[in-house]
């Protein structure tokens, strides 16, 4: 009996320690001390409308591993070893009454015991994030890098595979960064600006010309050169206090080479492979081709952008995923308002629609627009949302950057008027909106960062510039500016880095500050003002806000449309020829309604329109 006693008290207290050894473990840390190498992303949010998030989770043969959450409302759906053994795909479900809180994952094989902290948190103010941007906006664009050096502590950063600053040099890095632009803020506010789209400020760890921005290497940290990912919300916050919403350009096609996941990749489906390198043919149309060959369509979208940018394979399941809780993470953590999509035409359709829907499914107010750059509005609109061509699926993509009035309004300004040249492209453009399901929403521009500038394609000639920039702020969709055009920046798009010079006065060093009035030369001022003067009242303008848009076949040079809201009509006139003109208004008496006198909304003043001369290569925008 005592024997048997010794036994029981054995096996006992065995269990005992067995036990206080388990909840020892599985119990909360106060602070979690990591080991697993990594997880993607490492935060989430409760009260989500998709409750569900995939996790990447990279350690040396953590297949091996069996996962484990001890944690209310917190649960694994499923866990989906890769190819590659050192990866394991992690569904977790979030209940809407998880606590939040840093959750422990664990790791178990066999006596080896893995820990990793995934930061689970409440929304904040989920209804103020992702405002969208709409037709009373004016977006502008500016480079980072080359923008304003509010920082130079961060320009070189140890451990970077770049580590070297050189202004004189169209292809290494500047050093501008997220404080430069958000010191700024001010100057973008005074401009008019009520939106800004920055080039990819995410992570690009490249060896030459990352500068840019659109060969990314880590999807969830802002680019230690530019700042932290707290630097970028902060910067969101800021400029939403100024009435200024933030655009994050995104890129679904491809990375950097030494993206983290390129180097160690999961698996051989998660980029196109080829068996030697081949280039994208940057060909769109064969998307559109109804006589395309299936050999031109596989080359255009699984071909390399470049021989350091790999093709990503969006018809992977978990890379479809990867992206599009990227793209989630940053709007839910900064409370930014749109995205702009690089490269749109490229990567695979299908995955493109269901990532807008994901998107929209969360931020209904969400602003998406895309770069189509190709030639025709057909080919163009393709791409857009319940495109009018049988049997084509919905891409729900709400807006294109507007290429095809680009070329259009750059034409009427540099060539002779003929029955489809000159103005007339802008004509015969325009009438081509029929193929969008709402025009409006185009983002329109004159120049960008891989485009010539737009001062230097009309020769320098600033009548042609104000032209053009009144017909950006007048036309239907929402109006965008590349830095640099309000203090006639100029230069030829060959290279490209030449149009991506460093604005004047963003270095301590430069020897002239153009963010200020005395700095700015008096041509330099005089057009600063001009575009400040239509961008303020561009955003009050309801005809511009909400207003039909008319306009009538262009004559001998001339271009006139309208804009009409219930309280408000403007007139635009455009005269694309060298010499003043005199305009004969009775033709346009369908929406002048018998009225022969308006207010300039350039001069203020009022114009007899009975007697009515425009000097050449001029617009007048008139208020009735």
């Amino acid at each position: 009996m005592k024997f048997t006693a010794r036994i029981i008290i054995t096996i006992s207290i065995l269990h005992f320690c067995t036990l206080v050894q388990a909840n020892t473990f599985y119990a909360t840390p106060k602070t979690i001390k990591n080991t697993i190498t990594r997880i993607e992303p490492t935060s989430w949010w409760i009260g989500m409308k998709n409750p569900q998030v995939e996790i990447i989770v990279f350690h040396p043969m953590i297949s091996t591993y069996t996962p484990k959450i001890t944690w209310e409302g917190i649960s694994i759906v499923s866990t989906v070893p890769a190819e590659n053994p050192d990866f394991v795909y992690l569904t977790l479900q979030i209940a809407p009454n998880a606590a939040a809180g840093e959750v422990p994952i664990y790791f178990i094989n066999g006596k080896k015991r893995l820990v990793h902290g995934f930061n689970l948190q409440t929304r904040s103010n989920a209804a103020g994030k992702a405002l969208g941007v709409n037709a009373s906006d004016f977006i502008y664009l500016a480079m980072p890098d080359r923008f304003c050096n509010g920082d130079p502590s961060n320009d070189i950063i140890a451990g970077m595979e770049q580590t070297n600053i050189r202004r004189d040099s169209l292809f290494v890095r500047h050093g501008g960064d997220l404080a430069g632009v958000e010191s700024k803020l001010n100057y973008l506010s005074e401009l008019g600006v009520t939106a800004l789209w920055l080039n990819p400020v995410q992570e690009n760890n490249q060896p030459i010309s990352s500068y840019h921005g659109y060969a990314i290497t880590d999807h969830y940290k802002i680019d230690a050169r530019f700042g932290s990912n707290e630097q970028y919300k902060q910067l969101v916050e800021k400029a939403r206090a100024l009435k200024i919403k933030t655009v994050m350009d995104i890129v679904p096609n491809h990375t950097g080479d030494r993206h983290w996941l390129f180097k160690n990749q999961p698996s051989k489906s998660w980029f196109n492979q080829w068996e030697k390198f081949t280039k994208t043919t940057y060909r769109a149309p064969t998307l559109v081709d109804p006589y395309a060959t299936e050999t031109d369509r596989k080359q255009f979208t699984d071909g390399w952008f470049d021989r350091h940018m790999p093709d990503l394979n969006q018809r992977d399941a978990h890379v479809a995923k990867y992206l599009t809780q990227s793209y989630i993470w940053w709007v839910e953590y900064t409370g930014l308002d749109a995205f702009r999509i690089d490269t749109y035409a490229y990567p695979d359709q299908n995955y493109l629609a269901r990532m807008a829907q994901d998107l929209l499914a969360e931020y209904p107010n969400l602003g998406m627009f895309a770069e189509i750059w190709d030639h025709g509005v057909g080919i163009q609109s393709f791409f857009t949302e319940k495109f009018k061509a049988r049997g084509r699926f919905d891409s729900q993509l709400p807006s294109a950057l507007d290429f095809q009035l680009q070329y259009a309004i750059a034409d009427a300004l540099t060539k002779p008027f003929g029955w489809t040249d000159g103005a007339a492209r802008i004509y015969y453009t325009l009438a081509q909106d029929i193929l969008y399901n709402k025009a409006s929403n185009n983002v329109t521009f004159l120049d960008n960062h891989d485009f010539s500038r737009f001062f230097s394609v009309v020769g320098e000639n600033v009548d042609k510039l104000k032209s053009g920039i009144a017909m950006l702020m007048t036309m239907r969709g929402i109006p965008s500016m590349y830095y640099g055009t309000e203090i006639l920046m100029k230069n030829y798009a060959d290279p490209d880095g030449k149009v991506r010079a460093d604005f004047p006065g963003g270095w301590a060093a430069d020897s002239s500050n153009k963010f200020v009035r005395a700095g700015r030369k008096p041509a330099e001022e005089d057009a600063f003002r001009y575009v400040q003067k239509l961008a303020v009242w561009h955003k009050q303008s309801p005809a511009i806000a909400d207003g039909d848009f008319h306009q009538f076949v262009p004559e001998k040079g001339i271009y006139v449309y309208f804009r009409i809201a219930e309280k408000e009509r403007i007139m635009v006139i455009v005269n694309t020829n060298a010499t003043e003109t005199a305009i004969s208004v009775d033709r346009y008496d369908e929406f002048l309604k018998s009225k022969r006198a308006g207010k300039s909304i350039i001069s203020n003043e009022t114009l007899n329109l009975n007697e009515f001369k425009l000097k050449g290569f001029c617009t007048e925008i008139i208020s009735f």
